[in-house]
């Protein structure tokens, strides 16, 4: 039996994206030791997933906490892993790289070093689904599968819930404003579906309270800061249709199964980070103060599960 080391740390887009390489690492060492080194906020949906043998928390200590970085270094060191997989292939996973005493396990990113290294020129212009199964195939797993979350499931019984409802992603990274649709753009959204008998269930997180606040003025449910992950999933799969910003959510949405709209500006670019899914739908503007809401309600109402 090997010993494998999967690094993901997030962000959640990020994470659910990488579902698909989860999936082929752990079918491709059936018989091996998995253990997944990720951020508290995926510890929980990477145990859901089942596909590891341990999932470890990593704090991604400061450069001053000393304490901390010696008790990483050893627990990295005393598990002897024969390969490690960096999906994360950042600095700081980088860096973790150097912790390893000689002879170094088997790597696969981009560290210099890496036995297994992904250098291909093209990586930075490749949506993170490709350049991750082009980072696996070099290093001998052939298949990966799309990004699939049908094992993250939740109870909404709790939730007064429309018969038939839009769900809207109205948020977003708070230092990131040029990523989010207007507020009062979700607000008339919202009326427009009212007038078809959609209702709608908005969902956030903290700084997301005065846009998903918009949906409830407007006759929507509000439900920031209310839901687990799991229950986001649960969500998705229920609505007719997802509208929402670039951001993570979304991407849970899509991956879920949900038919999705997904908003863009020239804040960041679809090409490589838009969610994937059966029915996901891009609509892009430089600056999203000029996306119309008709715009977003027809393309909302074309892709919309019957």
């Amino acid at each position: 039996m090997r010993r494998i080391l999967v690094i993901k740390h997030g962000a959640l887009g990020d994470f659910v994206l990488a579902t698909g390489p989860f999936m082929a690492i752990r079918a491709h060492h059936l018989g091996d030791h998995v253990t997944l080194l990720t951020t508290p906020p995926y510890v929980g949906m990477a145990r859901a997933s089942r596909l590891f043998d341990q999932v470890w928390t990593d704090t991604r200590p400061r450069i001053w906490q000393v304490g901390a970085w010696v008790e990483l270094l050893q627990r990295l060191r005393e598990h002897r892993f024969d390969r490690v997989y960096d999906l994360q292939t950042s600095k700081r996973s980088g860096l973790y790289y150097r912790f390893f005493p000689r002879p170094k396990p088997e790597w696969s990113g981009i560290v210099r070093g890496a036995t297994l290294r992904h250098d291909t020129p093209e990586r930075t212009h490749m949506h993170t689904v490709d350049r991750q199964a082009e980072q696996l195939r070099i290093a001998g797993i052939e298949h990966v599968p799309h990004p699939d979350i049908s094992w993250f499931k939740a109870d909404l019984t709790h939730l007064a819930l429309p018969k038939e409802f839009a769900l809207l992603v109205p948020g977003g990274s708070a230092h990131r404003p040029a990523k989010r649709w207007p507020a009062p753009n979700y607000a008339a959204l919202t009326q427009r579906f009212a007038q078809l008998g959609i209702g709608t269930v908005a969902i956030g997180g903290k700084g997301d309270e005065a846009a998903t606040a918009a949906v409830a003025a407007a006759g929507g449910m509000d439900l920031c800061s209310r839901t687990s992950l799991e229950e986001v999933a649960e969500l998705a799969r229920r609505a007719v249709v997802a509208v929402g910003n670039d951001t993570g959510p979304m991407h849970l949405a899509a991956t879920a199964g949900s038919r999705s709209v997904v908003l863009f500006s020239n804040a960041s670019d679809p090409a490589l980070c838009a969610p994937r899914g059966q029915a996901v739908r891009i609509l892009r503007r430089p600056a999203l103060k000029d996306l119309t809401v008709e715009e977003v309600a027809e393309m909302a109402l074309k892709v919309r599960r019957p």
